[in-house]
């Protein structure tokens, strides 16, 4: 069986990392897997909306696999990170599509990194959120250090950042962290119904309005907003020359449901 399995629904990809023995943690091959899944997320005009999560319900992933880094600290493999990062995900800057994240118990380390990384958050009850890297002597590599205050602030970053302490999930949506908080056993419904929500929209209006939205938190306000009328966003200009726009006037107009195409 894969480490990682892919599904697709509709213009919805799955990507779930399947080592439920290992707390779905990531070793260099389930990293190189979701790498690609990602790569081939990226390129495929079908589809819109990827969701990832982890195997067996107990954990979404518990992070870099200590036991590989072992291995490699004694002369074994290396452990190999791709250049998209960990997850494939968290060095990823130019994906524009959505990605959501549904968290299932423990989300540590690079679990969580993979997370922050991701547009939307669902957690069930019984998830858990930490950086315990310090306690290993290590850091939150994998943008955990650059993300985590930009999402949450400085203060309450730093708290997690410097005690390694877990949060749960209801206080993972109180701090920003989480979209929805889901009932243990409910995560695949939950899922369905945050993908037909984004699905209703136009896939191109998705991807402008997530990179306008990324690249704009770089730029002053008033530049962010001229950039948009000025060409400065590529996908902000893809999506005014699509057929998509024609259609979703005309259906508004004829009173009726868009069919998007995605071009």
């Amino acid at each position: 069986m894969s480490k990682v399995l892919t599904r697709i629904d509709g213009h919805v990809l799955t990507v779930t990392i399947n080592r439920p023995e290992a707390m779905n943690a990531l070793d260099p091959e389930t990293q190189a897997l979701m790498s690609a899944a990602f790569d081939a997320f990226a390129a495929d005009d079908e589809l819109w909306i990827a969701v990832v999560r982890g195997a067996g319900g107990r954990a979404f992933s518990a992070g870099g696999d200590i036991r590989a880094m072992r291995t490699a600290l004694e002369g074994g493999a290396p452990y190999t990170i791709p250049a998209t990062g960990y997850g494939g995900l968290t060095s990823r800057f130019d994906l524009d599509k959505p990605v959501i994240a549904a968290v299932e118990g423990i989300a540590m380390g690079g679990g969580f990194e993979v997370a922050m990384a991701c547009d939307l958050v669902l957690a069930n009850r019984s998830a858990s959120f930490a950086l315990p890297e310090p306690r290993i002597g290590a850091v939150a590599y994998a943008g955990g250090m650059h993300r985590l205050p930009r999402q949450i602030g400085m203060k309450r970053a730093m708290e997690l950042l410097l005690t390694a302490r877990s949060i749960d999930a209801e206080q993972a949506a109180e701090w920003g962290l989480v979209n929805e908080v889901v009932d243990d056993g409910a995560m695949d419904f939950a899922i369905a119904r945050w993908c037909a929500l984004l699905c209703a929209n136009a896939p191109l209006a998705l991807r402008a309005t997530k990179a306008a939205v990324r690249d704009g938190l770089a730029l002053p306000l008033d530049e962010a907003i001229r950039r948009q009328d000025a060409g400065g966003y590529p996908a902000i200009e893809a999506m005014r020359g699509s057929r998509d726009v024609v259609e979703g006037i005309m259906a508004f107009n004829q009173k009726r449901a868009p069919s998007w195409e995605g071009r």
